[in-house]
């Protein structure tokens, strides 16, 4: 778990021809999630992806490089 949770939403964007341009990774839930906070979020990172918990996104986040990210999602499926 990571406490900085706003040190790891942040990137610089790849489009920016400047230094301090920087955007956010938008965490989502599973459209297969029930309306209530009782899933995970994933946001899409430039080198994988991290994930919280809806009911403690104070706790932070995990974060899985992108070759585990998808070794994950293939074994999920």
């Amino acid at each position: 778990m990571h406490p900085h949770t706003d040190e790891l939403v942040f990137d610089k964007s790849s489009y920016s021809d400047r230094n301090n341009c920087v955007e956010v990774a938008r965490f989502r839930k599973s459209s297969y999630s029930a309306t209530q906070n009782d899933c995970v979020e994933v946001a899409d990172l430039p080198t994988g992806a991290a994930v919280r918990d809806t009911q403690n996104r104070e706790l932070g986040t995990l974060t899985f490089p992108s070759h585990e990210w998808s070794a994950l999602l293939r074994v999920s499926r």
